[in-house]
Formats: C-alpha cells, sequence, structure tokens
C-alpha cells in the first residue's frame, strides 16, 4: 500500500489489513481504504481527530464525572471497576411475544411489569424497546430501530394512560373497540394502527415544553407521517434539521403533530417506570449496534454518522460473503470533536428506566466492519474507536446510574475485548452452545462449572436455536425448507453430533435421565446450566417451555417470521407450565437470594 495512504489510514483508525476468523492476514484494497477515509471526510490535509482526555479515577484526578478544564476541554473521570453484579438467576425476555387479555395483539409495557413482578427473579433482560418510526409498514425487527434514545409506543399499554382513566364512557367504549385480537403471528401493523387510533381518540391536545432531543424526535415523527418513512427521500430542504424549512413546518404546520408525538414518549417514560417500580428484580434492557438509516437518529445525528457507510462483519465461514447490518456508524473523529454527548445520550436514554444495559456487539466499541457505499459486505475494513473512551463512559454513565453492564461478545471477539471488559467490571456472555475447551483435543464442551464468573450464561439466545429446536435439529429443517443450506444432509449430520455431545455432556454430569422425553431434556439442560459458575443464570421462556421456533432466523426477513412469533400461553398460564417450572427451578435452586456459587 501507498506510505502516505497508509500513514493517513493509520492516524484515523482505518485498518489497513486485518485478521480473518482463520486467523490469516488479509490486506484490504487501496480503494476500499480511500472510500472509509472519504466517508469520514479525510483527506492529506486532514489533522488526527481530537483526543477527549478520558482516564480512570485514581488519587491525583477530580471526581467521578464530566470537568471542563481550564484550556476548554474536557476531561472525563471514569471507574476504575463496575461493582460486582449480585449473583441472580432470571429471564431473556422477548417483549413482544408476551400475551395477556389486555394486550393488544403484542406484548406491551403492562406485561413486562405482570410478568417480572410475578416470576420471582431476580433479572430480567428485555429486547431493545427503542423506538420505531410510526408509519406503515412498522419496522419488526428491535434490533434495527428508529432512535435509540426514545422509547417504542407499540408497547403501550391503552387503557392504563390517565387519558384512559378520565375518557368519558363513549370514548372508553371507541377505544376498547379498536382492540386487535391475538393472532398465531403478530401484526405490527395492526397493533400499531389500532393503538395510534386510540391514542388520537383520547389525546388531550395540550403542547408542553420539550428538550431539545425530544422536539427533534417528534418533528421527525411529524414529517415521516406526511412524507414517508425514509427521511433520504423527502426534499432536499428537509433533509437538514437545521433547515429554515423545518422550522417552519415545525412552528406552524405541525405544532400539534410534534406535540402528540412528544406526548407519547411521555407516556412510555410513565409505563417503563412503573414497570421498574412494581418488581424487586433488576431490569436490564438491551442496546441495539446502531440504527435506521432512513430512522430519526439517522436523519438528527448527521453530523456525527458516516450516513453512506454501514456497518455488519467480514466473511467467514458461516457468512462466506460477509454480513451488511444496514446501520450507520458513529464517526470516532466526531465522536470525540463532540466529548461523546451523543454516545452518553444513547446510554443514559436506555438506563433511565433500567438497572442495567446489555451491549449488542460490545465489540463495536472497540471497532466496526465499514462497508463503503457501492461496496459489497466482503470489501470493507475495520475502523477503530477509543475503546478505552468508549468502554469508560460506558462504565460511568452505568456507575452513576447505579446499573450493571452486560457485554455480548459472541462469536469471533479479540481476546482483548472480554479482558476490557471484565477489568471494567462489565460482564460478558457465555452460550451453553458455544463454551469449548480450547486447551483440549477437538475442542469439547467446557463443563459450566469453568466458564467465567463474571458472566452472564444462558443455553441459547434469539438468534439460535431453543432447547427444543436444538434437539429437534428445527434450525437445519426449517433452513433447508428456505434453500439456505448448501448440503442438508452434512447440516443433519452436524446437528446430529450436537445433540450427541449434548447429551453426553448430561450424562457426564449425571443429569441424562432414562429414557427421557423431550421435556425431560429440556428440563436437564437448564439443570446443566444452573452449575455454571457465572454470576447470573438466565433462560428465556421459548427455552424453558420447549418451544422449538426461534424468535429470529439470520440470514433471512420474510422468509422466516422474524420477531412475529407469540409465546403460546399467557403471562399466567405461562408461569404455571409445568415444564416450564421445573426448568427454572433449578436455576432458582442455584441462584437463591443472590447466593454465588461454591
Amino acid at each position: 500500500m501507498d506510505q502516505q495512504l497508509s500513514a493517513l489510514a493509520r492516524a484515523h483508525g482505518v485498518a489497513t489489513w486485518y485478521e480473518n476468523a482463520d486467523r490469516h492476514r488479509v490486506t484490504v484494497a487501496d480503494d476500499v481504504v480511500r472510500a472509509v477515509l472519504t466517508e469520514m471526510g479525510v483527506d492529506e490535509s486532514t489533522p488526527p481527530p481530537p483526543k477527549v482526555k478520558v482516564v480512570r479515577e485514581g488519587p491525583d484526578t477530580p471526581p467521578l464525572g464530566y470537568h471542563r478544564l481550564d484550556d476548554g476541554h474536557e476531561l472525563i473521570v471514569t471507574p476504575r471497576r463496575l461493582p460486582p453484579v449480585a449473583p441472580a438467576w432470571g429471564w431473556m425476555l422477548q417483549l413482544y411475544a408476551l400475551r395477556s387479555p389486555a394486550s393488544w395483539g403484542i406484548g406491551d409495557y403492562a406485561d413486562l411489569r405482570d410478568f417480572t413482578n410475578a416470576s420471582g427473579a431476580g433479572v430480567v433482560l428485555v429486547n431493545p424497546v427503542q423506538a420505531i418510526t410510526p408509519t406503515l409498514p412498522v419496522q419488526r425487527s428491535p434490533y434495527s430501530p428508529s432512535s435509540r434514545r426514545f422509547a417504542n409506543p407499540i408497547y403501550l399499554r391503552i387503557t392504563e394512560t390517565d387519558e384512559f382513566a378520565r375518557a368519558d364512557a363513549a370514548t372508553k367504549d371507541a377505544v376498547l373497540a379498536l382492540a386487535p385480537p391475538h393472532a398465531d403471528l403478530i401484526d405490527y401493523d395492526a397493533a400499531w394502527t389500532a393503538k395510534l387510533r386510540a391514542l388520537e381518540l383520547l389525546w388531550p391536545g395540550t403542547p408542553q415544553d420539550m428538550p431539545d432531543d425530544l422536539r427533534d424526535f417528534a418533528t421527525f415523527c411529524a414529517l415521516a407521517e406526511r412524507r414517508g418513512s425514509d427521511w433520504r427521500k423527502w426534499p432536499s430542504y428537509l433533509r437538514d434539521p437545521a433547515h429554515p424549512a423545518v422550522a417552519t413546518a415545525r412552528d406552524e404546520v405541525l405544532a400539534d403533530r410534534i406535540a402528540f408525538h412528544a406526548w407519547l414518549q411521555r407516556l412510555c417514560e410513565q409505563q417503563l417506570t412503573a414497570a421498574r417500580q412494581a418488581t424487586t428484580a433488576k431490569i436490564v434492557h438491551d442496546l441495539p449496534v446502531g440504527v435506521d438509516p432512513a430512522g430519526a437518529d439517522a436523519w438528527a445525528l448527521q453530523d456525527v454518522l458516516a450516513s453512506d457507510v454501514t456497518v455488519g462483519a467480514p466473511p467467514d465461514a458461516f457468512s462466506q460473503q460477509g454480513q451488511d447490518w444496514n446501520l450507520p456508524p458513529f464517526r470516532p473523529d466526531k465522536l470525540a470533536e463532540q466529548g461523546y454527548r451523543p454516545f452518553r445520550d444513547v446510554i443514559r436514554s436506555v438506563l433511565r428506566h433500567a438497572d442495567g444495559i446489555r451491549v449488542d456487539h460490545i465489540a463495536g466499541l472497540f471497532r466496526l466492519w465499514w462497508i463503503p457505499p457501492g461496496h459489497p459486505a466482503s470489501e470493507g475494513t475495520y475502523v477503530y474507536y477509543d475503546a478505552d473512551a468508549m468502554l469508560g463512559i460506558l462504565a460511568l454513565e452505568a456507575h452513576l446510574a447505579g446499573a450493571m453492564v452486560v457485554g455480548e461478545d459472541l462469536g469471533t471477539v479479540p481476546d482483548e475485548v472480554t479482558d476490557a471488559m471484565h477489568d471494567r467490571g462489565v460482564l460478558s456472555s457465555s452460550v451453553l452452545y458455544f463454551e469449548r475447551d480450547a486447551g483440549e483435543p477437538g475442542e469439547p464442551l467446557l463443563p459450566p462449572k469453568r466458564w467465567p464468573a463474571d458472566a452472564m450464561a444462558s443455553i441459547s439466545t434469539h438468534d439460535l436455536p431453543t432447547t427444543s429446536g436444538f434437539l429437534r435439529g428445527e434450525n437445519v429443517r426449517v433452513r433447508a425448507e428456505l434453500g439456505l443450506v448448501g448440503d442438508p444432509d452434512a447440516e443433519y449430520a452436524r446437528a446430529e453430533t450436537a445433540k450427541e455431545e449434548m447429551l453426553a455432556a448430561l450424562d457426564a454430569h449425571g443429569l441424562l435421565p432414562d429414557d427421557p422425553s423431550e421435556e425431560d431434556l429440556v428440563v436437564a439442560l437448564h439443570r446443566l446450566l444452573a452449575t455454571a459458575a457465572s454470576r447470573l443464570l438466565l433462560t428465556s421462556p421459548q427455552d424453558a417451555l420447549g418451544e422449538p421456533r426461534q424468535p429470529n432466523l439470520p440470514g433471512t426477513v420474510d422468509e422466516y417470521p422474524n420477531w412475529r412469533i407469540p409465546l403460546p400461553l399467557e403471562v399466567d398460564a405461562l408461569l404455571a407450565d409445568p415444564t416450564l417450572r421445573a426448568a427454572v427451578a433449578a436455576l432458582r435452586d442455584a441462584r437463591p437470594d443472590g447466593v454465588s456459587p461454591n
């Protein structure tokens, strides 16, 4: 590579080579490096990005927090380490999948309250509940929100708003008549259409003062309703939030609608706060990697996002062409220029109504795979962030909120990422299917008692087969039927080998029943998880019930009902199910009242 280009890339954190999943060095093409630098606004005359001074607390530092120095620069003092997380068992909850007589075709914030309060768990991890763009079709994936700074009003319990309680009988009847039924698959469009109409009937029509960020978000929502869900297709004068035409629309044409969307956010805050206050369990909210490039944050934060870039993953054995997640990344130089305020705002918005935060793809605080416009996912490169600053600020915001932090570090993640997390008191993630003993020939399953203590442990995740799905080979069957498997016979054989290996692990732990049923094996897998050394032991209702369908099938969009599969039982019946109760009994016994393993 040209030495000048190489030096420029190095100065701005753009990788000119990387190590792939097979630990082979891969050189990045010059044109890809140039394209990424161009998206960062970099040329030969561009100075390196400024570094905000981020330090760990010590004898010579000011108190924890954000400080303005005499020279105008900012000093951020972060915790040396977060306090230990109390041992607990709990749930990984897909909120949309909950069902109750009062919810409208989709789980809601009141279902979260009722489930958390009744479950007896110490921790409940909830799928991302960040904001949608309020148009049809509704974005179903919780990992591609319109904004990571605001909440999703599709989860509102309409009948528990103050406005419904104060409404006259005719209005209440009109609202109740809108309620859609629960169906075999969740219909997001039907749920949002019904709730939006009900909220419009209840809207008191009283504008209130709002902070600038909420005003911008509500302005986007109002514009999207008139101009369409993708701001990149709006007239040029509306694509810039600072354009006078946007101010005119906000103050004159759309004022009432902006106030309405701001009111929806206040309702979300009230119901999320009520859910948290109703339980002694720790509610942990999930933070996605990024946002929808057509959505509210991508419009409002253009000054800190590389809007034409998407992030993903390089080629590996499972995705030979790489992965494009269609999420625009933060620019590291712009984050530093702004003292990491956009990142701080995102963390604060999640922790405002949570006892903890799970950071999806936490390696993204260290580096992200940038895919420049016009290139396939395989033709990207890593862009590095100031990991000490990012991880330190994450820890500081958690400290200020009294919250725990969990990082999702599954898959091909450098050891230094997990080491840095543990050094800060951030929990890593351990999954039964993945934990292997790299020091032994063939890398057999690692006994759970040897898993990391500073971890959140589970059998599966929303992107992997459930317990029953694993035992049946359901994942292979579905992918084969969809034509996503090149050699189905080989995949079935691999799945059967994995199952036999897991049964052998159960047997080695004395947990394999004689002539077991599928329900027996579901319970046995939870008993195996209960032997883990990890502080947190979590399962999902899908895993504990023996639901064969996994919530999300990576590599599909509409071919599989991703994020649309409801739980088969309503909340009360769910928690009374005998298989579920037997499965979680082992976890409860292993973590009674926060007692850690020996």
